[in-house]
C-alpha cells in the first residue's frame, strides 16, 4: 500500500512503523517490504531492532496509515462479496473464500482466484497471491508459497508431497515456542513431522500436537466462518500536525461523520450509538459515547452528536493528534428509521 502511494519506496527497505530514533526506541513494525525482509526485518518486530538491521542509506521508515488500509480492505472485501457470501476474513489483507457456491457461477477455482486477482489490480492497484485447495491450511499454505502475486492450487493426492520439504517455520499454528521443541527433537520440516507417529504429537504438544498431526497429512476439518454481522462501522484519522483550534477540530469532525455515513449507507446499517474517540499530544485517550432510542445514519445526525460530545467533554488541551467517529448497536436498514431522539445515556472511558 505505502509502494503504491509512494513508488520511490520500492527500491527501498520500507519500514512501516512508528520511527523509534523520534519516539524514545519505542514501536513496533507493522509490515516490511522484501527488500527489507531480505535483512531480517518482519512484522512484530521492535522497529529499532529493525532500523539497527538495515544499511540506513537504504532504508525509509513510514507511520502506518490504517485509515487508508481499512478504505482499501473495504474495497477488496466488497469484491470478495461480489464472489461469495461466505467468506472469513482474518486480517485487513486476509481472508478465506468457500466458492463451492458462488455468485460467478463458475466450477474452475483457477478462474474464480484469476477473476479476484484482476478485479484487485483494476480497482486498487495492488497485488494479491492466491492459494486454492480443499481445506483452509492448505489454501493458507498455498498462498503464501507464490507471493505476491501468484497462484497456487494443492490437489488432495499431493498434499503431502508440497509439505515434505517446507520448514516448519512455514507451518500456521507452530509458534516459536514449539518450533524450538521441535527442533530439540531434530524436527525441522514438514516431512520430518509426517515420520512421527500421532502419539508422539499428543504427549509432546497436546491438542495443539493432534491439530498438526492433521495438517502435516492435509486433513483441516475447520471451516469457513461465514462473514459476520458486523458489530460497529467508524473512522479515525491520525494527524502530524496536531488539530489545534476548534474550527479545526469541529472541520474533521465533519469530514469523519461523511465518512462514517458513507460507510453506513454503503452497508445498509444504521446505529443507535455513536462513540467519540480523541487522543491528545500526550498521548492520552478519551473515549465518550451516546446512545439513542432511535437510530443515525445521515452525516448531520451523526456530526451533530459527535459535536455535541466533543462540547460537553469541554477539551482544555487541543492538542488532538487522533479523532474518531464509530457508530455501534447496528442494524440492517430493513429496521424502521425514525427520527432522531436527543434523549441519550452517555458513558466516558479514559485511557
Amino acid at each position: 500500500m505505502e509502494e503504491r502511494e509512494h513508488p520511490e519506496y520500492k527500491k527501498k527497505c520500507l519500514i512501516v512503523a512508528q520511527d523509534p530514533r523520534k519516539h524514545n526506541h519505542h514501536g513496533v513494525v507493522t509490515t516490511a517490504n522484501y527488500n527489507a525482509r531480505k535483512y531480517g526485518a518482519h512484522s512484530a518486530m521492535p522497529a529499532q531492532e529493525a532500523v539497527d538491521l538495515i544499511p540506513r542509506a537504504k532504508l525509509v521508515i513510514t507511520p502506518p496509515h490504517f485509515e487508508l488500509y481499512r478504505q482499501v480492505s473495504d474495497q477488496i472485501h466488497d469484491i470478495f462479496h461480489e464472489v461469495t457470501d461466505n467468506y472469513q476474513t482474518v486480517a485487513l489483507d486476509e481472508a478465506y473464500l468457500d466458492v463451492t457456491h458462488n455468485k460467478l457461477h463458475e466450477t474452475n477455482t483457477i478462474k474464480i482466484a484469476n477473476y479476484i486477482q484482476q478485479r484487485i489490480v483494476k480497482e486498487t492497484r495492488l497485488t494479491c497471491s492466491v492459494g486454492i485447495s480443499y481445506n483452509k491450511f492448505l489454501a493458507k499454505m498455498a498462498s503464501d508459497y507464490r507471493k505476491p502475486f501468484g497462484r497456487t492450487i494443492i490437489l488432495g493426492k499431493y498434499a503431502q508431497d508440497f509439505l515434505r520439504p517446507i520448514p516448519i517455520e512455514k507451518f500456521n499454528g507452530i509458534g516459536k515456542a514449539m518450533q524450538q521443541k521441535m527442533h530439540e527433537m531434530d524436527i525441522y520440516t514438514g516431512g520430518d513431522l509426517q515420520k512421527l507417529d500421532q502419539d508422539i504429537f499428543l504427549k509432546n504438544f497436546g491438542k495443539m500436537g493432534y491439530i498438526i498431526y492433521k495438517r502435516v497429512h492435509g486433513i483441516d476439518d475447520s471451516l469457513v466462518n461465514g462473514h459476520r454481522t458486523r458489530k460497529s462501522i467508524g473512522r479515525e484519522r491520525t494527524y502530524n500536525r496536531n488539530l489545534v483550534t476548534d474550527e479545526q477540530i469541529l472541520q474533521e469532525l465533519d469530514f469523519v461523520a461523511d465518512l462514517v455515513s458513507k460507510d453506513l449507507k454503503k452497508q445498509r446499517q444504521h446505529g443507535k450509538t455513536v462513540v467519540l474517540k480523541l487522543r491528545n499530544s500526550d498521548f492520552e485517550t478519551i473515549t465518550k459515547r451516546m446512545s439513542f432510542q432511535d437510530y443515525v445514519q445521515t452525516k448531520a445526525e451523526i456530526y451533530r452528536v459527535a459535536k455535541d460530545i466533543y462540547d460537553k467533554l469541554k477539551v482544555t488541551d487541543q492538542k488532538i493528534r487522533l479523532l474518531g467517529i464509530t457508530v455501534t448497536n447496528l442494524d440492517p436498514l430493513s429496521y424502521e428509521e425514525v427520527s432522531l431522539n436527543l434523549s441519550y445515556k452517555e458513558d466516558n472511558y479514559n485511557e
